[in-house]
């Protein structure tokens, strides 16, 4: 059964899909009106960011204690350096461990390729879905990718695709015998590394994870508005879900920022310092500051986010007086609650306004 993830307006964009959702030419990042165009009997699920992270976090836990050196590129993709593993363990037969490991621990289906660089380990991994493993020698990289399509190469997207294609270019086999310098006559600077990554030349090193600086998150309105008072809500419910993200995870912040983007696509940010936090009511003052002395074009709004920055592992240090018993007990009962029964199983009730205005969906979180 077709399965498109993402907002079911005509405004959402698909976020994932399913692989039978793909033989009908739908991919990520696709508006969903086109989508359901294409597939008129996909079933529409709304992603769920919190238990994305969640998952991503577990993966990432598992990862680090294994390995001796990861990447992290996204919320599901790793590189690992496995170089001079196998003169003790065997390199596949650790990748092997690991992702029995991860689908045991997880119940997530996990695929890997194993080469000698990042550029055929995509490729070979994208060709191991779903939930497969491959393993490309060393010498067999050309070989391997010479029969599949210019588009699997990454930085190959669909303009350059269209390019190449327009040149009577299908497979990579036709770029690997390509002199490099025309391939860089028509593509420029990018030609010369597309034609590396067809012939299996990257040299790029795995890049070691860092915890993220920063976390954020934004919401694109169903519908464009103007209604201010929606709008604070709106940012309180950012701040207490951004809130219990900094505790849950033990950390404070001393930096927020405030953006809005309005109905003509111009952005406008303003951000301030204050005392390493994580409590919920003083993120939502300091927003709030923020957020009135930004609104000032009284035009129709598109966007709204909050970005918490200068992150430190810590315990929230309490103000004897600013922060009251009442505020801090509050608190505490609320993580208690939604550790239980989930994000938004409970919050402010002016929070919740916005759901009955019907001009948003619910909003996740991102981490850089």
């Amino acid at each position: 059964m077709p399965v498109l993830v993402g907002g079911n307006s005509d405004r959402g964009v698909v976020a994932s899909c399913s692989y039978e959702a793909r033989s009908y030419g739908i991919h990520s990042a696709m508006p969903m009106k086109l989508a359901r165009q294409l597939c008129p009997e996909a079933i529409i699920v709304r992603g769920d960011h919190e238990q994305y992270s969640n998952f991503s976090n577990i993966v990432t836990n598992i990862i680090r204690e294994d390995v001796p050196l990861y990447e992290k590129t996204s919320i599901d993709e790793f590189y690992i350096d496995y170089s001079g593993m196998d003169r003790y363990f065997g390199c596949y037969k650790m990748a092997t461990e690991l992702r029995q490991k991860i689908m045991r621990e997880t119940h997530l289906p996990i695929s890997f390729a194993l080469s000698s660089n990042k550029t055929v380990s995509k490729v070979g991994t994208g060709e191991a879905k779903p939930n497969g493993q491959k393993q490309i020698l060393r010498g067999t990289e050309k070989p391997f990718l010479a029969p599949l399509s210019i588009k699997k190469i990454p930085m190959v997207g669909d303009k350059t695709y269209q390019l190449l294609r327009n040149m009577g270019l299908i497979y990579i086999k036709t770029l690997q015998e390509m002199p490099c310098e025309l391939l860089e006559q028509v593509l420029g600077e990018n030609g010369n590394t597309i034609w590396r990554k067809a012939n299996g030349i990257d040299n790029s090193a795995v890049i070691p994870y860092s915890e993220n600086k920063s976390i954020s998150t934004e919401q694109t309105f169903d519908r464009d508005t103007i209604d201010v008072n929606a709008l604070r809500h709106i940012l309180i419910g950012m701040c207490e879900k951004l809130g219990f993200q900094l505790r849950s995870e033990g950390k404070l912040s001393a930096c927020i920022t405030v953006k809005i983007r309005y109905s003509d696509f111009n952005t406008y940010t303003m951000q301030s310092r204050m005392p390493y936090t994580s409590i919920d009511f003083v993120i939502i003052q300091r927003a709030k500051e923020l957020f009135e002395k930004l609104y000032q074009k009284r035009m129709l709004v598109r966007l709204i986010g909050i970005r918490l920055s200068h992150l430190e592992y810590g315990t929230q240090q309490y103000n004897l007086f600013d922060d009251t018993t009442e505020q801090i007990e509050l608190c505490k009962a609320m993580d208690r609650i939604r550790k239980r029964f989930g994000n938004n199983s409970v919050q402010r009730s002016v929070a919740t306004d916005y759901k009955r205005k019907k001009i948003i969906k619910p909003f996740g979180i991102n981490v850089e």
